[in-house]
């Protein structure tokens, strides 16, 4: 008897022993997917992240379709110029931080030289707030022909272009597509301070 019992105690360690090891490594495991899970959802919050500072670094465009608002401005040559005179046909007009931005006046000048431009019959009207004196003097050292318009901020304002540069108080840089019948048909704004002509060309051909 006592031979027999101590052979079934033997039995029974040897079968609960396994079961209790088991039971060891368990909570291992459980920790070990608990700390891949972490790392991958760690993971996707840095790639979402990425993803949204690299968003936020490209130039932003809309295309919802409205009445463009009217305005009539006074320009830096000492006449004045309304954009319902140029309704029947299609006007960009560009915002940006004029005198003192060496490239806002070089964008202009450009458009200006781009022959394809010429070609289109497209009309680039320049808008900054600024004083005749300011914008004209900028003008004549960096060569650009074109008189700019002159906004106290009411026409930025109406057009949204209000610190979307990086003055909180100026327009940024961009560009308005007005049709032929005053609808506004893509607004494109570009921190970058600078699109090349037959980019711009290509947005608004598309558009009309």
């Amino acid at each position: 008897m006592t031979s027999g019992s101590a052979t079934r105690r033997r039995a029974a360690q040897q079968t609960v022993a396994p079961a209790a090891h088991g039971t060891g490594r368990e909570p291992a495991r459980r920790r070990q997917r608990l700390s891949l899970g972490a790392w991958a959802a760690g993971l996707l919050v840095v790639g979402a992240l990425v993803t949204a500072a690299l968003l936020g670094s490209r130039p932003t465009a809309t295309e919802a379709e409205r009445v463009a608002p009217d305005f009539t401005l006074p320009a830096s040559d000492g006449t004045s110029v309304s954009l319902a005179e140029h309704r029947g046909e299609p006007v960009i007009l560009y915002f940006n931080e004029g005198a003192g931005c060496d490239s806002c006046l070089l964008q202009m000048r450009a458009i200006e030289e781009d022959a394809a431009f010429a070609a289109s019959g497209l009309t680039v009207l320049p808008i900054v707030m600024n004083s005749a004196e300011q914008i004209n003097a900028d003008r004549e050292r960096l060569g650009v022909s074109a008189p700019f318009l002159l906004d106290d901020g009411t026409v930025s304002e109406a057009y949204g272009t209000l610190g979307t540069g990086m003055h909180a108080g100026l327009p940024g840089h961009g560009f308005v597509l007005v049709d032929a019948d005053g609808t506004q048909l893509w607004q494109g704004d570009y921190p970058s301070m600078w699109l090349a002509p037959e980019d711009l060309l290509e947005e608004v051909t598309a558009r009309l």
